[in-house]
């Protein structure tokens, strides 16, 4: 986290030299069930507090755009537009909250039902079923030839998830900083059937609200021989009400 020369020279001084005193860091906005679940499902960064819009846009090491997630949220947390670019692969999709469904954008088809308030519930063209427990958050997956496993700390934070499909067995593992401000700060591993797929390191600049402003995310795929590594860039607006 940056600090500037205010706080820098504040750090230096006795607590008992202050006249307001030391108070402790206040605790950070535990992330809310659809926040954990979308991230989850749509692979990127979960954010904490009232979010009422951001982007997250990943750049390679040779400056081009990789991928892009963008959304707008309401003030009862729920994506009411949710839009992913996989520039890499030309591909994408924007879905927009309509009553309890999410709907393709453009065509208007009916691709994700939702549950709760808006957290996600049916694929109906997978047949794929999400379960959540008493707090709302996903814990299962169930579809025709698929189960899913998932994962938080404390806080919400996704820890990662165990995919069974028929013979194979897909395991992603997260490992969050100590720090509970620097939750992106993170190593993460994933597995085909207990062998080493790749291997994830980022570390973050992060906002007042503890989430990120800019990451930086090394992948390792130890799939290859030798193993390749790839640095990122992922850059980040968070707008908040």
């Amino acid at each position: 986290m940056q600090v500037d020369n205010v706080k820098r020279l504040l750090m230096l001084i006795p607590c008992g030299a202050l006249l307001a005193g030391c108070d402790k860091p206040s605790e950070p906005v535990a992330f809310t069930p659809e926040m954990a679940g979308f991230s989850s499902e749509f692979d990127f960064d979960p954010l904490r507090g009232p979010v009422k819009a951001f982007t997250q846009t990943l750049v390679d090491d040779k400056g081009e755009v990789a991928k892009r997630v963008s959304a707008s949220m309401s003030e009862e947390g729920c994506f009411d537009v949710l839009e992913l670019h996989d520039v890499a692969n030309d591909s994408g999709v924007a879905l927009i909250l309509d009553a309890n469904f999410y709907l393709d954008a453009q065509t208007h088809e009916k691709k994700v039902r939702t549950q709760g308030k808006c957290q996600l519930a049916e694929l109906p063209a997978a047949g794929l079923s999400w379960e959540t427990n008493d707090r709302g958050f996903i814990t299962m997956a169930k579809g025709p030839d698929v189960q899913i496993k998932y994962q938080y700390d404390n806080e919400g934070y996704p820890l990662g998830k165990i995919s069974q499909a028929k013979d194979k067995r897909l395991t992603d593992e997260i490992k969050p900083s100590a720090d509970p401000h620097k939750k992106m700060d993170y190593t993460a591993v994933s597995l085909l059937n207990d062998k080493p797929m790749t291997r994830a390191i980022q570390s973050c600049d992060y906002d007042s609200h503890d989430n990120p402003v800019s990451c930086k995310l090394q992948l390792t795929d130890e799939s290859a021989s030798p193993a390749v590594q790839t640095q990122y860039t992922i850059k980040y607006t968070t707008e908040y009400y």
